[in-house]
């Protein structure tokens, strides 16, 4: 798995739409329409009337149409003017859906924004390297401010100093903080503008699979790129991404997402963010059809807590969980298929312990959120503010209970 920053300078270059192709036969007033490897040399227009109907298997009636081959030439005018007309009144189909993420381009490219950071690492052997990031970001406005969300990575290490803004008009932005957390790899760049245009967001819960979307970032250093594509899978968990994220569940799309486009947007036709991109899977170090986005819901979620905080309190149950619980496992508990997580121990002390959880304890919801894993209760746990209550419910024996637990900051037990 590849995270997606870029080390080239940025040439700004308009956004672009992929144009969709589609090949058909049409019927018009009861003519069968020739596709266009039909027209062929010049010849007399030939129609064909059918010698009657046809019976169908289920005794139906088939009215045969009348076919008409016109086959046309260079020098045809009025027919390849009249060929022309037709096509574009069949193109406008796709132009209303080209002209929609024409439109969503339009709204969104002010507010993203391409950056550039520069950190020094030490070396495997002594002494130390400058390294340069690429990526891409949104603009957001809370608590009065404008901050531009991006990933961690991007500008992990770097100095104030060394990291650049920079708009699609080709203004510069001037950084006045950097948040972070390392959990979701999110953080937060608070600048000193004003007059800027904050991206709107959406809601990632209403996000399903096949929904349209678009991408825009810095793919290789090219500034606000846009692909599109289609939301391939949501709820993918437990990705090998190359650094530690602790708390994961992407979104999975197919448009073209590659090395630059960390932190830049994923839009539905609405024009609202859905996902923050953050990752691909490929095997050449490019795009290959699979890319993954963080929800804007659990971005939004963090961002909130980085700008009134300063950093993210994530919450903590106190269980120990066994990842070797499978369909096997739940059905010797009169479970049917892989559902929940099983709770191998107890930490003492913990909220766990407080709610009298016990070991064997098969957790099967967390707030009313059926749970499908282990790693999927830790993600729920750890993407939930402290000091909150929560119900869990849970198979104890053969008996379903429903247990009321306030969580508490993780930080707190792992200073112990």
């Amino acid at each position: 798995m590849i995270c997606l920053p870029w080390k080239l300078k940025p040439s700004v270059i308009l956004p672009t739409v992929l144009a969709a192709f589609l090949a058909y036969d049409h019927v018009v007033y009861g003519q069968l329409r020739q596709p266009e490897s039909a027209l062929r040399k010049s010849a007399p227009t030939r129609t064909t009337v059918s010698p009657g109907p046809r019976t169908r298997a289920d005794g139906g009636r088939i009215q045969l149409a009348a076919r008409s081959s016109a086959r046309l030439t260079p020098s045809d005018d009025a027919a390849r003017e009249a060929a022309y007309q037709q096509l574009s009144k069949e193109a406008e189909t796709l132009q209303q859906f080209t002209r929609v993420m024409r439109r969503v381009v339009e709204l969104s490219t002010p507010t993203v924004v391409h950056i550039e950071s520069q950190h020094v690492e030490k070396g495997d052997f002594g002494g130390s390297r400058k390294v340069e990031e690429a990526g891409s970001g949104i603009i957001v406005r809370m608590s009065g401010q404008f901050h531009v969300v991006t990933n961690r990575h991007v500008v992990k290490g770097a100095q104030l100093t060394d990291i650049r803004l920079q708009l699609s008009d080709g203004r510069t932005l001037t950084p006045e903080r950097v948040t972070e957390d390392p959990g979701t790899d999110i953080a937060v760049v608070t600048v000193a503008e004003s007059n800027l245009i904050a991206a709107r967001l959406g809601n990632s819960n209403d996000v399903g699979i096949g929904d349209i979307v678009l991408a825009m970032g810095s793919p290789f250093g090219l500034s606000h790129s846009v692909t599109f594509g289609i939301v391939s899978a949501k709820g993918r968990r437990d990705l090998e991404l190359g650094r530690e994220v602790d708390y994961q569940d992407f979104l999975q799309t197919d448009a073209a997402i590659n090395p630059g486009n960390s932190g830049g947007p994923l839009l539905d036709l609405r024009g609202e963010v859905i996902g923050l991109n953050t990752a691909i899977a490929s095997n050449s170090g490019g795009n290959e059809g699979i890319g993954f986005a963080i929800p804007i819901n659990i971005v939004t979620l963090i961002v909130e807590q980085l700008i009134r905080d300063g950093h993210v309190a994530h919450a903590y149950l106190g269980v120990t969980l066994d990842n070797s619980f499978d369909a096997d496992a739940a059905a010797q508990l009169g479970v049917a298929g892989q559902h929940g997580a099983l709770v191998k121990s107890v930490t003492p002390g913990s909220p766990a312990e407080l709610a009298r959880l016990r070991t064997r304890d098969l957790i099967l919801s967390f707030n009313g959120t059926p749970i499908e894993s282990d790693v999927h209760l830790v993600n729920l746990v750890g993407l939930t503010a402290p000091d909150h209550p929560v119900t869990l419910e849970i198979l104890r024996g053969v008996e379903k209970l429903n247990i009321s637990i306030t969580l508490q900051d993780r930080r707190e037990f792992e200073q112990e």
